[in-house]
């Protein structure tokens, strides 16, 4: 039996996710050489950045609160062994952020101890006001990155974005950056995100998305599309919400049909089937629970009728 079908047959005996991940910790895990051997299995699913081409896996790793820690030994190897999962199953995007606390400085001691710079698509933000203070913002970043030049800066919340703009286009061009991006975390900036992509040129646009939080669908998704920008997608979980809503709920069985085997494979899968969607950054300090975000983006993706269906269910509970 292959890891699909033993997955498959996992889903079937409706194990939750806290059970599944046990599993692929222990037997599963060593049955496929290591929760490494789990990882690489099966190609995860990639998709374009618009502007150009160059393709990401289509499941990241975002850095709030999970990288904001000290210096403790134990705390930050599980954090490489994170790293080292993403890089091996060829996933990159790292998205951080000056308000992460220490979280830019511990993924750039990491990337450093691991000689894996080369390997990651780092991304960050400036939140301050101000043109002298954000660019003074920025330069640290780099420095706690350890970097001369970063894959994506983004401007925040959208705090002073009319003045960083200016700035992150003069970086870009100078090579300091390749992409520029705007954020937010609220359904009430989407329209405001959706305003700025559509008169300026921008290369990725972050915001929150999720099965429980699906007001993107409505006009910044496909806006998306046709503006031919990238898209990040934070809160896929929501905070958890989303896990304690189903907790004690046997996942569907018809959810393995298209590969789901834990709920946070159910909830993944429903973002990333939308297809403007570029990468999904969930959080995670845990090894397991990286193995199975980057298991959502490995073989098929449910169609329109089981999104449909997903909704039913998640509208039911």
């Amino acid at each position: 039996m292959d890891l699909h079908d033993t997955l498959a047959c996992i889903a079937h005996d409706r194990l939750s996710r806290a059970e599944f991940l046990k599993l692929l910790a222990g037997g599963l895990a060593l049955a496929c050489g290591g929760a490494r051997g789990a990882a690489a299995a099966q190609p995860v699913l990639t998709r374009p950045v618009p502007k150009s081409g160059e393709a990401l896996r289509a499941i990241g790793l975002g850095t709030w609160q999970t990288f904001d820690i000290g210096g403790d030994a134990e705390e930050r190897a599980l954090r490489r062994e994170v790293l080292e999962l993403l890089f091996e199953a060829g996933g990159s995007v790292i998205d951080s952020s000056p308000m992460y606390g220490r979280s830019e400085a511990v993924v750039g001691d990491l990337l450093a101890e691991m000689g894996a710079r080369d390997r990651a698509f780092l991304a960050t933000k400036v939140w301050t006001r101000g043109r002298e203070q954000g660019i003074a913002q920025m330069e640290r970043s780099l420095s706690r990155f350890r970097t001369e030049r970063l894959d994506l800066m983004q401007i925040h919340n959208l705090v002073d974005w009319r003045t960083h703009l200016k700035t992150l286009r003069a970086w870009k061009e100078q090579g300091r950056i390749r992409y520029l991006g705007i954020t937010h975390y609220t359904t009430g900036a989407l329209d405001d995100l959706a305003r700025i992509i559509e008169r300026e040129p921008i290369d990725f646009v972050q915001f929150a998305y999720s099965l429980s939080v699906r007001q993107a669908e409505q006009r910044l998704l496909p806006l998306a599309a046709e503006r031919g920008v990238a898209t990040l997608i934070n809160r896929p979980y929501e905070k958890g919400s989303l896990f304690r809503a189903v907790r004690g709920e046997a996942l569907p069985e018809w959810a393995a049909d298209f590969g789901c085997a834990s709920w946070g494979q159910f909830f993944l899968k429903y973002i990333l089937a939308h297809p403007a969607v570029t990468c999904v950054i969930p959080g995670t300090s845990k090894p397991r629970h990286m193995v199975d975000n980057l298991g959502a983006a490995r073989g098929r993706l449910p169609d329109a009728g089981e999104r449909r269906r997903m909704v039913e269910l998640w509208q039911s509970l």
